[in-house]
């Protein structure tokens, strides 16, 4: 199926939800102009269609395959890769010291978003190099962003994120990979690194000339737990005095994981110094290693929900081309007996306008937090916390609701949303990987209970509830309702509630408060269009009112879930739940 980016509810997000002209008022943002931005979205839509759509299909059945310690990808995706790289998309929001264009974070959100919803598994290459150039740019030293950071924002070099071990994975504090410095010879400063990784995805591949992995290790008499991580750069190639890719390092990737789905993405089992000879550089501070890391996991998991809004546009955009070409039965209650399209029936309309709901709330709540990070980088320190809260919220829900989507999507093909050939099955199988990745979303609501929600002792939760319930109130009450019942789960979660009554309720908890935040998004986005009475005005007429008189009921429903505790979950042994 062809792919149309959805250029113009984009460009609305931009516009509305993230405050883009607000943005290029200020002097680091002044190039963010409406020319430059409109230049943006339509032509990395129009890249990511012509190029990277077309391999998507191939991608999922060929798969990245491993020859003689090489990962190589299917045909035609080294070329795409180098087109990307070289017509500058890597570099919209780099630092412009390093050669980036230095644009808002919004705005690399947009390129990821067309890039994911054309070709999911291969956007996630250029997706963790953006996280590696934001990690080294905060934590590395002058000298390693010298030397790294110009080639990774060009894309000309890849990065990678090497957190997980067999033993350790969301639990970082049980990995076992170790870091003994250096005293003498060439590589004197540095360190030798030992230990394996998994789930490391691109870690080995042939799109980019040299892979800067970002690993984290222990230090020889490390404090155990979290506390003893630090952070080390290890590239794939050495690098040379002039800056080209020099000797291999002792790193490779020992096999490639078969999965469920984003077939085109290797996900590799790295193993370094195998031969003792494996050499990293630290990366900020000793013991440190966790805080550099967070820079990077807080982008990439802002970035994952944009997958979910990724593959919910690309699923949308196929169900309803189908529904509208599949002829079966007459409209029920109709006195013409001739058959019609499906999407004519009322429960497959149903579906449709759910999936574009979802997927416009998910896209609404995606540039809402873009946006509240941009402003915390121009040092408004109020937006910064609200981009915080935000973070788990479009982590969680954003991949939720591409998982749905992506459900329904295979249900409005019916039979043949089983089988292959139509494409809807690998939407399914490529969405399912977002809610594990960066943190579960178990992990993420966990986060929203017991980190994000005592920012400022409640405080900053409150007034994005608030928020939404003052524009609200007027005209939307089921809104208004909705952010104020989270605005009390909330402070009862932050008052009387234990620890282990937070984390009972704290997914249903997450999902009220991502629809609240969605639908407030949505409603400015409709009062938007309805004051210009522009063209796009019915159809986000009736996914805004789909979404507020249906998906904002339904959320209000998860309260009781919210605040029901967890005594109840713990009423049976772990032997007597099994049965």
């Amino acid at each position: 199926m062809t792919y149309s980016p959805a250029t113009q509810d984009q460009l609305l997000a931009i516009r509305v939800n993230a405050g883009i002209a607000d943005l290029a008022a200020a002097e680091r943002f002044a190039a963010a102009e409406p020319d430059m931005v409109e230049a943006i979205v339509e032509g990395i839509g129009a890249f990511a269609a012509g190029e990277w759509a077309p391999l998507n299909r191939a991608g999922d059945l060929e798969g990245a395959r491993l020859e003689n310690g090489v990962v190589r990808l299917p045909d035609g995706f080294a070329q795409a890769y180098a087109d990307y790289v070289a017509q500058g998309w890597n570099a919209i929001a780099g630092p412009a010291a390093f050669g980036g264009q230095g644009l808002p974070f919004t705005l690399a959100c947009n390129v990821l978003e067309n890039l994911g919803t054309a070709n999911m598994a291969f956007s996630l290459l250029p997706m963790l190099s953006v996280g590696a150039t934001e990690a080294l740019d905060h934590h590395g030293s002058e000298a390693q962003k010298a030397i790294y950071l110009p080639k990774l924002v060009s894309g000309e070099w890849s990065g990678t994120m090497n957190l997980t071990e067999p033993q350790a994975g969301s639990d970082l504090g049980a990995l076992r990979t170790t870091a003994t410095p250096i005293e003498d010879g060439e590589h004197a400063g540095k360190y030798r690194i030992a230990g394996q990784k998994i789930f490391i995805t691109f870690g080995e591949h042939d799109l980019a000339e040299n892979i800067v992995h970002l690993v984290l290790a222990r230090l020889p008499d490390a404090p155990e737990g979290s506390r003893g991580i630090s952070l080390f750069l290890v590239p794939k190639y050495h690098v040379n005095d002039d800056g080209s890719p020099g000797p291999r390092n002792d790193v490779r990737c020992v096999s490639l994981e078969h999965k469920l789905g984003i077939n085109a993405s290797p996900t590799c089992v790295m193993s370094y110094g195998d031969n003792g000879e494996c050499i990293g550089e630290l990366v900020g501070a000793e013991n440190r290693g966790l805080a550099a890391m967070f820079t990077m996991m807080n982008n990439a998991r802002i970035n994952v929900g944009n997958q979910g809004v990724q593959i919910g546009e690309r699923a949308t955009q196929a169900a309803l081309a189908y529904a509208r070409e599949r002829v079966q039965s007459a409209r029920a209650g109709s006195p013409d007996k001739t058959p019609v399209a499906i999407a004519e029936h009322p429960d497959v309309r149903r579906m449709l306008l759910r999936m574009k709901a979802l997927t416009e709330g998910a896209r609404a709540l995606l540039y809402y937090t873009a946006g509240q990070v941009d402003r915390g980088t121009l040092g408004d320190e109020a937006a910064d916390r609200r981009g915080d809260v935000l973070v788990p919220l479009i982590k969680a829900w954003g991949t939720d609701v591409g998982v749905e989507v992506a459900s329904l999507g295979v249900q409005v093909h019916g039979g043949m949303g089983f089988i292959e050939e139509t494409g809807a099955a690998q939407h399914y199988r490529d969405a399912r990987i977002a809610p594990i990745y960066e943190g579960t979303n178990g992990i993420q609501a966990a986060d929203l209970v017991t980190r994000k929600l005592g920012l400022e002792s409640g405080a900053v939760f409150a007034a994005l509830m608030a928020d939404i319930a003052r524009d609200a109130g007027g005209d939307e009450p089921a809104l208004a309702a909705l952010a104020n019942d989270c605005a009390a789960i909330g402070e009862w979660m932050g008052g009387t509630a234990s620890l282990d009554d937070r984390l009972a309720g704290s997914v249903p908890f997450c999902t009220m408060s991502a629809v609240a935040v969605a639908g407030w998004q949505l409603l400015r986005q409709l009062r938007e269009v309805e004051a210009g009475e522009a063209p796009a005005a019915a159809a986000k007429r009736a996914s805004v009112r789909f979404f507020l008189d249906r998906i904002v009921p339904e959320a209000a429903g998860l309260k009781a879930s919210a605040m029901a505790g967890a005594e109840p979950l713990y009423a049976l042994t772990s032997e007597q739940l099994a049965g």
